[in-house]
């Protein structure tokens, strides 16, 4: 069976004719099906612009001809149908707004497997095209683009060769393969419902290949029995009234909150503050990603209230991301869980270290995609991005005339601004580099005091490290040239050094808000680019 992996529980699962608005549609009802195609979805009517997942639709035709003119073969033509048809022939990678969440993860995986050793799904084409408009993300799509029905379709065929080859036959039944992209709304109560009673006479399932969607499957069922026994009760937002000494009813509903989620063992129901009280607030506080003191606050308090439905649709959502994980990969491995704010890297089956990270702020939006860590730069000087540049320091030097001098920075030749090394240097003492369109790197930073807080997005989109030396010494441990009292050297000398990595090592930018991690422990983190929030509306039927 072929093993997968995910970011944020990374280590948890290596240890452990159709016109194009949608409305003039038409198919075979016919029922001489050929045997051959008995195994193809019926057409599902139902779905509309007004419920559908995406708001775009494909003509029917358009599919046929791709595969005439590409000549695919039966085997995947009919499953490129049965897609097509369990969607009406509803855009699956694209909406009107541009590519979605769940395009633009499978690029990442395309990406990350076709650079690693696998070349059949290569296509310069679909390369080039995709690099475009990964890029652009403001780009409108129109059904009526030629382009881009060959460009969506393509990715779907890519998709479902990708996906036969990455699972052992039968655990990724082809149903389920054509609800990997959401098909149209539903109410959240309902989709948990199927999921979680689903039944194969096979008794091979999609959860049996992918322990982090089988870990976060079991909390959804443990979620909707909350729900189902009536939820939690809203706490009072003062967090004044949840101290120890204090005696109260607001103390003996926390109690009872806690007790809900099986963070404090059930039966004290008293209104006193109790050390099991103080055990069961530091668990929580674990779960959203808090330091666990033991003190209650306003924002673990507003964590606390988040009621069981969105909870639920949280992890659907959460669900729905981690069906999309690529094999995994032998050797080292890094990868950042972007509302995590913290940085894995592994070795195998061997986690070497996790490290806390700031990510960038809402407005500069740390990307998620994938890359290959080739390059550590000692004593870099910072290339200021031209944005940062009209918006941030021309001004400055308006109101300032040294202001460049003041902060060790100077004019290039041509016209742009940079920042020389030192200890000052935006960069810190070295940065690390892997190839992206984003212009997205790792790197040091003299603001230290970041790494203090639980909440930190705060960069221009770059990921800050808070241990760059120990992440310089592991890329090059195998390096006799750069041993530790070098690299210390080289960080401190003012004079920037480019090395190479003599292996690039994958580096896995993802986002997840809800997972279970190597101690067993539901985590649910914040929503802080909106994503969750896009995915949901897009997800789930409103009441």
């Amino acid at each position: 069976m072929k093993k997968i992996f995910t970011s944020a529980v990374i280590i948890c699962s290596l240890l452990i004719s159709c016109n194009n608005n949608g409305q003039s549609v038409t198919g075979s009802g016919n029922d001489d099906t050929p045997e051959k195609d008995k195994k193809i979805s019926k057409r599902d009517f139902s779905i509309t612009p007004q419920n559908a997942y995406n708001d775009i639709f494909l003509d029917s035709n358009a599919v046929e001809k791709f595969i005439a003119d590409k000549k695919i073969p039966d085997s995947l033509s009919r499953r490129m149908r049965s897609f097509y048809n369990a969607r009406n022939y509803q855009f699956a990678w694209f909406s009107s707004n541009g590519l979605t969440e769940q395009g633009l993860t499978f690029w990442n995986i395309h990406n990350y497997e076709t650079t690693a050793g696998d070349t059949s799904l290569k296509n310069k084409m679909l390369q080039t095209k995709m690099d475009d408009l990964v890029q652009d993300s403001s780009f409108a799509v129109s059904a009526r683009d030629k382009s881009m029905i060959n460009t969506e379709l393509t990715l779907t065929e890519h998709f479902i060769r990708h996906t036969l080859g990455a699972y052992e036959k039968g655990y990724v039944k082809r149903k389920e393969m054509e609800r990997f992209i959401p098909i149209k709304k539903e109410d959240p109560m309902l989709l948990a419902d199927s999921l979680l009673n689903k039944k194969h006479k096979d008794e091979k399932y999609f959860e049996d290949v992918n322990t982090a969607y089988k870990l976060l499957k079991e909390e959804l069922r443990r979620y909707v029995e909350i729900a189902k026994n009536g939820g939690w009760q809203q706490l009072p937002a003062d967090a004044k009234q949840f101290k120890k000494g204090i005696s109260s009813p607001a103390i003996a509903a926390l109690k009872k909150r806690l007790q809900a989620t099986e963070d404090m063992p059930y039966g004290d129901t008293s209104m006193a503050f109790t050390d099991t009280l103080v055990m069961g607030i530091k668990r929580a506080q674990q779960t959203f990603g808090y330091k666990p003191d033991g003190i209650i606050t306003a924002t673990l308090l507003k964590d606390l209230n988040v009621p069981v439905q969105k909870r639920i649709e949280q992890i659907l959502v959460n669900m729905n991301r981690m069906r999309w994980m690529p094999q995994e990969p032998e050797g080292k491995l890094i990868l950042v869980n972007i509302p995590e704010f913290v940085l894995h890297f592994v070795d195998g089956k061997n986690k070497v270290f996790d490290m806390d990270v700031v990510v960038g702020k809402e407005g500069h939006n740390t990307m998620m995609f994938t890359g290959k860590l080739s390059t550590v730069v000692f004593s870099p000087y910072w290339n200021v991005p031209s944005s940062i540049v009209k918006k941030e320091i021309e001004p400055s030097i308006a109101r300032n005339a040294n202001y460049l001098e003041s902060h060790n920075m100077e004019r290039t030749p041509d016209g742009g601004i940079r920042q020389r090394p030192g200890g000052e240097n935006s960069l810190g003492k070295v940065k690390f580099l892997f190839p992206n369109s984003f212009n997205i790197y790792f790197h040091d930073t003299p603001a230290k005091s970041l790494f203090s807080k639980d909440k930190r997005a705060y960069s221009h989109g770059c990921i800050r490290l808070s241990d760059p030396v120990r992440m310089a010494e592991y890329l090059l441990k195998d390096d006799s040239n750069w041993p530790p009292e070098k690299i210390m050297e080289a960080m401190n000398s003012g004079n920037e050094k480019f090395v190479r990595v003599k292996d690039p090592v994958p580096v896995f930018i993802t986002y997840y808000t809800a997972w279970v991690d190597e101690n067993g422990l539901l985590n649910f983190r914040d929503d802080i680019y909106k994503r969750d929030a896009v995915v949901e509306d897009k997800m789930f039927v409103t009441k």
